[in-house]
C-alpha cells in the first residue's frame, strides 16, 4: 500500500474499520449466525473468483472480485447483515487484480463489498423482506419479496456507487462532480437485475430442495456474467489493437498527426446519416482512423521529404492502400473496413488506384472514408497552407461529386455537419512533407492517357465480389482522392 497517496491510504482504512464493525456482530457468541449458511455462500462466491487467478484458465476468465453480485445478494436476502457482509470478505480478498497496488485494492475491493452487502441486507430486513422469503414448508410470498428486494438492490447500488466515487476522489484527487458523474445511472439497471437474480436463488435456497437447487440460476448467471465479460475484453484488445496502429502511423507520418482520427469521426458522422446500424458504425469508423496504415511500407525519407515527389515517389507511396490492407489482412474484426483501406484512393470515374475501379465497383466504406479524408485534408491547416473553411471544402466536394466522390456521401457529410458541426482549426504537424497524392483534398483532374496503376503487390488479386456481401457492395458510396 506504501504505493498509495496518503489520502486513499487514510480512505481505505476507514473503510476498512467500518467493514469490520459491520462483520463482529456476525463473529461473538451467541449472536446465532447461520453458519452452515454463511459456510455454503462463501465457498460458492470463493468458487466464483478462483477461476480468475488460476493459471490453468489464465486471462480467459475475466470474472474479477466483486464482479458477481448476484451472489452476494442472494446472501443479503438470506443472512443477518452482519453475516452476509462476511460472505464478501474472503472472495474479494483472493480474487483477480490486474493492476497494483495489489494489497490496497484487493483490502479495498473487501472492504467496500463488506459494507455494501451489509447495507442492502439492513434494507431488506427492514423493509420485511426477510418474511417474504418463506421458508422448508412453504412457499415464498410472490410478488410481495419483489419489492424488499428491489429497494436492497438500489441501497446497494447507492453505497457502492458512494464508495466508488470517494476513492476516485481520494486517489486521483478528481472533483467530487466528475467522480461521481454517470456512476449512478450506469450500475443502477445492472444491479436491480443482479437483485431479482439473487432473489431468485434466495427463494430457490430457502424451498425444499435447499442450497443444489439455487445452482439453477448461478451456474446460468456466471455464464452470462463471463460470456459478457469476455465480450468487453476482446473490445479492448480491438480498441488496443486500432490503436497502437494509428500511433505507429503518426510517429513515422508526423505531419498528418491526428488526421486519422478526424478521418474516422467524419466517417462515422456520415455513415450515420445513411442510416448504418451501430455494429457497422463502429468498423466503419476503424477504417476511417486506419485508412492511411499503409505509410507504415512506405519510406520515412519519402513521407518527410519536403517539396514535391518524383514520378518514382509518386509511385511509391501509391503503393500505400495495398500495403496497408497487407497489414491488416489477418485482422478478423476489421471486417469492411479492409476493403476501405485498400479501395479509398479509388474515383467515381475509374481514374483512381490502385486498381481503377468505378461507379458501384468502389466498396460503400471505401466510398464513405474518401469524402472524409478529402473533407479533413482541406480544412485542417497544414504547416505549408491552411485549412479552407467548412463551407468552402463542402463546395469543392460537391463539386467533384460524380467524377471523385460518390454524390451520396457528400450529401450525407453535409447533412452530418450541418446537425453536428465540426471543429476546423486543427494543426495537424509541424514538418511540411511530402506534396502526397491527394493530401490537398482539391479535385484532380484525370490524365489523358495516363495508365491505370498496377497495384504493385502481384500477389493481391484484384477484389472480386465475396459471397458474404463484405466486400465490393451496391449502392453509392464514395471513392478516394489520389492526393490524400
Amino acid at each position: 500500500m506504501r504505493t498509495t497517496r496518503g489520502a486513499a491510504r487514510a480512505y481505505i482504512a476507514a473503510v476498512a474499520l467500518g467493514a469490520l464493525c459491520c462483520v463482529l456482530p456476525a463473529l461473538r457468541s451467541g449472536a446465532g449466525t447461520p453458519w452452515i449458511t454463511v459456510a455454503l455462500l462463501t465457498g460458492l462466491y470463493l468458487a466464483c473468483e478462483l477461476p480468475g487467478r488460476c493459471p490453468f484458465f489464465g486471462s480467459s476468465v475475466p470474472i474479477r472480485a466483486g464482479s458477481f453480485f448476484p451472489l452476494l445478494l442472494a446472501a443479503a436476502f438470506l443472512l443477518p447483515p452482519a453475516a452476509a457482509a462476511l460472505v464478501a470478505v474472503p472472495g474479494s480478498l483472493v480474487g483477480r487484480v490486474e493492476r497494483p497496488p495489489f494489497t490496497a485494492r484487493r483490502v479495498w475491493r473487501a472492504a467496500q463489498l463488506a459494507v455494501t452487502v451489509w447495507a442492502a441486507s439492513s434494507v431488506h430486513g427492514l423493509s420485511g423482506g426477510t418474511a417474504t422469503l418463506g421458508g422448508s414448508g412453504t412457499g415464498p410470498d410472490l410478488p410481495y419479496a419483489i419489492l424488499p428486494a428491489c429497494a436492497a438492490a438500489l441501497a446497494f447500488s447507492l453505497v457502492l456507487t458512494v464508495l466508488d466515487g470517494s476513492i476516485l476522489v481520494a486517489a486521483e484527487r478528481l472533483p467530487l462532480r466528475r467522480a461521481w458523474s454517470g456512476l449512478l445511472p450506469r450500475s443502477l439497471g445492472p444491479h436491480l437485475v443482479h437483485g431479482l437474480a439473487g432473489l431468485m436463488m434466495a427463494v430457490l435456497w430457502r424451498g425444499p430442495y435447499g442450497p443444489l437447487s439455487a445452482l439453477i440460476v448461478l451456474l446460468p448467471m456466471y455464464i452470462s456474467c463471463w460470456v459478457f465479460a469476455q465480450y468487453h475484453r476482446e473490445h479492448a484488445v480491438h480498441r488496443a489493437t486500432i490503436r497502437a496502429l494509428v500511433q505507429a502511423v503518426d510517429i513515422k507520418d508526423t505531419y498528418t498527426r491526428g488526421h486519422s482520427e478526424r478521418v474516422g469521426r467524419a466517417s462515422v458522422l456520415i455513415a450515420r446519416e445513411l442510416g448504418m446500424d451501430p455494429g457497422r458504425l463502429e468498423v466503419v469508423r476503424f477504417a476511417g482512423i486506419l485508412h492511411d496504415v499503409g505509410k507504415l511500407g512506405v519510406p520515412t525519407r519519402v513521407l518527410r521529404k519536403d517539396g514535391p515527389l518524383t514520378s518514382e515517389e509518386r509511385q511509391v507511396i501509391e503503393l500505400h492502400p495495398e500495403y496497408g490492407h497487407e497489414i491488416v489482412r489477418g485482422i478478423g474484426f476489421l471486417g469492411e473496413a479492409r476493403a476501405a483501406i485498400l479501395h479509398h484512393h479509388e474515383r467515381l470515374d475509374g481514374s483512381g488506384y490502385p486498381y481503377g475501379l468505378s461507379g458501384r465497383e468502389i466498396p460503400e466504406f471505401a466510398r464513405v472514408v474518401a469524402v472524409a479524408d478529402a473533407f479533413d485534408a482541406m480544412t485542417s491547416t497544414r504547416s505549408y497552407r491552411r485549412g479552407r473553411p467548412v463551407p468552402a471544402a463542402l463546395e469543392e466536394l460537391k463539386r467533384c461529386a460524380g467524377t471523385q466522390f460518390d454524390p451520396q456521401m457528400v450529401r450525407a457529410l453535409a447533412r452530418g455537419l450541418e446537425r453536428h458541426g465540426w471543429s476546423a482549426v486543427t494543426t495537424a504537424g509541424t514538418a511540411a512533407g511530402p506534396e502526397v497524392p491527394g493530401s490537398r483534398g482539391e479535385c484532380e483532374q484525370a490524365v489523358p492517357g495516363r495508365p491505370r496503376p498496377s497495384g504493385g503487390l502481384g500477389h493481391i488479386p484484384p477484389p472480386q465480389p465475396p459471397a458474404d456481401g463484405l466486400g465490393v457492395l451496391p449502392g453509392p458510396q464514395p471513392s478516394a482522392d489520389r492526393r490524400r
